[in-house]
């Protein structure tokens, strides 16, 4: 396998075009709520950054048909920048996988610790990154303790109950109701919690074994179609693909499907930018032959520029493991990911860093978000400016602690 060189080596683009125009595909990760949130957050965080950074950005109304999106207007570097943003929304189907009954959810976590511990994909995640491992068990951990302190109210409550009345069986039927309510309780705030939300994101792919469920089939192919449609476009001088969390490793099977159909020519510059990726999580399962041929394959292509942004600080996410390499599907010709760091220790003033430190699922969004002292990671430079991922990243070295060992234990790969 060859070693990462600057973006520069890896493109084979000579020159690249000034972006006036270009259109964003953003595949939000494992999340239930209305795509909004995310129009409201690049509003916000996308001012707070062009204040810090001195660019103006502001945002529209969508101006044309398609998925749930919105439209930008930038002068940033000295470019006036016109980028239509549409959000790839499968929220409807997490919504689905979320709703399972409290006794369906302690299942799930059965089945999924089973799923993770006996084929071994979990001991071998613990060799990347001891955070997203620890993020993963947390559910688990959270479930348990809450059952244990339900099961405590129950005999608190029957013992209680016997002793005044005599009567065990009406102690033990209240005890029960009083432990049902209390479990009740703790998924009503999961909100504050995330355990039920976290079981829900690692049970839906360990319950295929790593591959994609037939409505996640179906809607990767609804995304490719509407990918390949912007490629037409001939107004556009880049389509940019952004995968955040779970999204990544859609956008990459995306991109690979698209890749293998054949491209239109002439067409706009392709980037994929895949944010705090959680890949191994389902790559390293046995059943994920469709994720590690979409990998194997996307690499090694030079029609497009991939760069993987993740970030050490982000305890969720496999900071600076290289998702085709630790996936074991590396091969000789390997151009891509280039892997780089967010650096959040760096990029965020101490003060800032501290307010975010223990905030885990807040800085797994840090990505989307404004930084007090940016670095050449810049979210809104990159979706609203006028250079292309190719060239924003073309003399950038690929981080020196990177993880490229191969770790999967399963390497087949079958592609669709």
């Amino acid at each position: 396998m060859s070693s990462q060189t600057p973006a520069t080596a890896q493109t084979s683009a000579a020159a690249h075009r000034r972006v006036r125009r270009r259109k964003v595909f953003y595949i939000p990760g494992y999340d239930p709520i209305h795509p909004r949130r995310y129009r409201e957050l690049y509003r916000k965080e996308g001012a707070a950054q062009a204040g810090i950074s001195g660019y103006e950005l502001s945002l529209v109304a969508k101006q044309t048909d398609g998925p749930y999106g919105w439209r930008i207007s930038s002068t940033i570097e000295g470019g006036d920048v016109a980028t239509d943003v549409d959000v790839l929304v499968w929220s409807d189907i997490v919504r689905g996988s979320m709703e399972t009954s409290i006794p369906a959810t302690y299942l799930q976590l059965v089945r999924t610790a089973w799923t993770y511990i006996s084929s071994g994909a979990l001991r071998r995640l613990t060799r990347l990154r001891k955070g997203p491992v620890i993020a993963a068990l947390y559910p688990v951990g959270m479930l348990i303790l809450q059952a244990l302190l339900a099961g405590l109210l129950a005999w608190g409550v029957a013992r209680a109950v016997s002793a005044v009345t005599g009567v065990s069986l009406l102690g033990w039927g209240l005890g029960l109701c009083a432990a049902v309510a209390l479990l009740k309780w703790f998924k009503k705030q999961d909100g504050k919690f995330f355990a039920y939300y976290l079981m829900h994101d690692y049970a839906y792919s360990a319950a295929s074994n790593g591959a994609n469920p037939a409505d996640l089939e179906g809607r990767i192919s609804e995304f490719t179609q509407l990918v390949r449609d912007a490629l037409a476009d001939e107004s556009l001088d880049e389509v940019l693909v952004v995968g955040h969390s779970s999204g990544a490793h859609m956008g990459v099977s995306v991109l690979a499907d698209l890749l293998r159909a054949g491209l239109p020519e002439p067409r706009p510059e392709i980037g994929f930018l895949s944010l705090g990726q959680v890949v191994p999580m389902v790559s390293f399962l046995p059943g994920a032959d469709r994720l590690r041929a979409d990998l194997h394959d996307l690499c090694q292509r030079d029609e497009l520029t991939w760069i993987d942004v993740t970030a050490p600080g982000d305890g969720c996410a496999f900071a600076l493991c290289d998702p085709v390499s630790v996936s074991g599907v590396a091969p000789e010709e390997k151009r891509w990911p280039l892997v780089v760091s967010a650096a959040f220790t760096q990029t965020l003033s101490p003060q800032r860093w501290a307010e975010l430190r223990w905030r885990f699922f807040r800085l797994h969004f840090q990505y989307l978000c404004a930084f007090d002292r940016p670095g050449d990671y810049d979210y809104f430079r990159i979706t609203a400016g006028p250079k292309t991922l190719a060239e924003r990243y073309q003399d950038r070295q690929a981080s020196k602690s990177r993880i490229e060992t191969a770790v999967s234990k399963y390497t087949s790969m079958t592609p669709p």
